[in-house]
């Protein structure tokens, strides 16, 4: 059976006035016009990124002033309903709420959710790990993004390899996962740990956590590249968003 295509309301709205007679073809390219982006002058909203992908575009708040930020969620709030921005100041996310009362401030993560995706049911949670208790703030990201895009999620933090009967006491959880997040700094040993234990993918997340050779995680990025263990794979340094977001993706896979 074919994966289920992601569905747009305002889209199959049109096709069906098209499809009854309701609606000239002239005046429905109109429409179509407008429905791939929306420009802002300042930004230009994929609106039809989540018929491509499954999830509307992500908002990247850092860099962007709280007028900009502001206006693109409430445009994307009223085309797509969920919307979920990413590092997201205090200062920023306290007028979001303003304007759009449904969003929900992760501050550890620096994340704003407005209308996330019902979580599923019956589905393994995804086990989001971290080496130290510093590594929380990327961690949460990782559990908030994939949240936000309806999975459950399995917090096992400040489980490091100084202490790894810490780990070893959720192998459970571990082995009936799809795929785990490793977040970790300093050497960023845990993810080859992790990756020797378990048969799903692991996705591994250096943080900028550690001394002056970690070199702001560089460190824990070379070692995580080089991880001996099959199955490994690295984002970005600090890219929880990124790990919580192909998280998801691969435990949707099939569904």
């Amino acid at each position: 059976m074919p994966k289920q295509t992601p569905d747009d309301p305002r889209l199959r709205k049109l096709l069906e006035q098209i499809q009854n007679g309701d609606l000239p073809i002239d005046e429905a390219m109109c429409r179509l016009r407008a429905l791939p982006f929306e420009d802002l002058g300042f930004a230009k909203l994929d609106t039809h990124r989540h018929l491509r992908t499954g999830f509307p575009e992500v908002v990247f708040c850092q860099g962007k002033t709280t007028e900009q930020v502001v206006a693109i969620v409430q445009r994307l709030r009223q085309r797509n309903g969920t919307v979920l921005a990413t590092r997201a100041a205090p200062e920023q996310a306290e007028a979001i709420r303003e304007a759009v009362p449904q969003a929900v401030y992760h501050e550890c993560a620096r994340l704003i959710v407005v209308s996330p995706v019902p979580l599923r049911t019956g589905v393994p949670p995804i086990p989001v790990v971290t080496a130290g208790t510093a590594d929380i703030p990327v961690a949460e990201e990782a559990a908030a993004t994939a949240e936000a895009m309806g999975w459950p999620v399995n917090r096992i933090f400040d489980a490091g390899v100084a202490g790894l009967h810490r780990l070893l006491s959720h192998t459970q959880a571990l082995f009936e996962a799809r795929v785990i997040v490793v977040v970790a700094g300093m050497e960023g040993a845990l993810a080859s740990v992790v990756g020797g234990l378990v048969a799903c993918p692991v996705i591994a997340v250096p943080t900028s956590v550690g001394y002056g050779a970690s070199f702001q995680g560089l460190a824990a990025l070379l070692s995580m590249l080089n991880s001996c263990a099959a199955g490994v794979s690295v984002v970005n340094i600090d890219n929880g968003f990124g790990a919580g977001y192909l998280a998801a993706m691969i435990s949707g896979q099939g569904e």
